[in-house]
């Protein structure tokens, strides 16, 4: 086999691998075994919401172990093809199987991501909260960029994009930003983006260009439904009222129609400013309060799990999940995964499903590597 196909090869069992460490593989065929049993039972839809619950994961598995044994029967034919090729020394034969290796493994890799979102609300809508770190107008900036690039990266992927809450910087930028994703998938495929992220570049507001290290912190947390009951009390929480700023139509700065609630317990702040309604903007601030406090359980018992948890600190050295450079080299690099790019105007138009593939893959494997930040 020559070195690409070897190549191809390795990443389709490499893909494939972590599907089934990701499904647990031996204890999901039982599953699936003891699912289909239940559907062959006349009683099951006795109970209606018990029975869509079963369908629900059944087609969930079928789907999920018949994508791996699809890729490799696929896989296995495709190797015979090229070995075929290869023992009558035809070229077009060895160059077809090879291709058809290489679409195996693109579809591998895209199927081990969608394996990977099997967290409770992985399938949910997403809010997607930036804030400017210190620095004034240098972090601000930083801030809308990162704003930017994940309502580029939400368009590429087909989700609606709603601008929840924009605070304007003074002179330049945002302080704090919150969107609204709606999609498939959007809380799955966004919530590894949570964390501080840093820019190094020569600053547009310098006039002596000298180069400036800016960090902004965003913070990722799936819209809840009513079957996910969050108890909280009035006596727990402080509510503003004030005149929306920044992007949002006509009616910006002409209401106190902006809600801010502070859940006192715990220090979190929502805000919500996008409707005319003072009403409609404090149910989606409740809402957005609720997401925060269920993210922050789910977290607390996910790191539990891993002997890792820590508090949120403040945003800056020490806390950032990835780095972006512009300045005087060009590198974007995950310090996490250790996935790199050298096309920092792709990742901030919204190119960071690698970084996403990464970091969701490395939560199932579980695998921690030294990455060295970039200078």
């Amino acid at each position: 086999m020559r070195a690409e196909g070897q190549a191809h090869i390795e990443r389709i069992e490499g893909a494939l691998a972590l599907v089934r460490r990701s499904l647990d593989w031996e204890r999901a065929l039982r599953r699936l075994d003891e699912l289909n049993a239940r559907v062959e039972d006349p009683t099951l839809w006795n109970d209606p919401k018990q029975a869509e619950a079963v369908m629900r994961e059944r087609r969930r598995l079928e789907g999920a172990i018949g994508t791996v044994n699809a890729i490799s029967a696929e896989m296995r034919d495709a190797v015979e093809f090229v070995e075929l090729g290869e023992m009558e020394e035809d070229d077009a034969v060895i160059a077809e199987g090879l291709a058809t290796l290489g679409q195996l493994a693109d579809r591998a890799d895209a199927d081990k991501v969608q394996a990977l979102l099997k967290g409770e609300a992985d399938g949910n809508d997403t809010f997607v909260e930036i804030h400017a770190g210190a620095g004034g107008t240098e972090s601000q900036d930083w801030a809308e960029m990162l704003l930017r690039m994940y309502a580029r990266w939400a368009e590429r992927k087909g989700y609606k994009v709603e601008t929840v809450e924009y605070q304007a910087g003074e002179q330049a930028g945002i302080k704090s930003a919150t969107l609204l994703l709606k999609g498939e998938n959007a809380y799955g495929y966004a919530k590894t983006e949570s964390g501080v992220h840093r820019l190094v570049r020569i600053s547009p507001y310098d006039s002596s260009a000298r180069r400036h290290t800016s960090f902004s912190s965003v913070w990722v947390y799936p819209v809840i439904d009513d079957d996910i009951d969050i108890q909280i009390s009035d006596s727990d929480l402080k509510i503003d009222t004030y005149r929306a700023s920044g992007a949002g139509g006509q009616h910006v700065n002409t209401t106190d129609s902006a809600v801010r609630i502070t859940h006192m317990p715990t220090g979190i702040v929502v805000a919500s400013q996008n409707d005319r309604s003072q009403h409609k903007n404090r149910a989606t601030a409740m809402g957005m309060l609720k997401a925060r406090l269920f993210e922050r359980e789910m977290a607390t018992r996910e790191a539990a799990a891993s002997g890792e948890y820590q508090e949120k600190s403040e945003i800056g050295w020490g806390h950032q999940i990835r780095s972006y450079v512009l300045q005087p080299y060009q590198l974007v690099k995950d310090l996490r995964t250790g996935t790199t790019s050298t096309a920092p105007g792709d990742v901030l138009d919204g190119a960071i499903d690698p970084f996403i593939a990464a970091a969701l893959a490395q939560r199932v494997t579980g695998e921690k590597i030294e990455v060295e930040d970039v200078e």
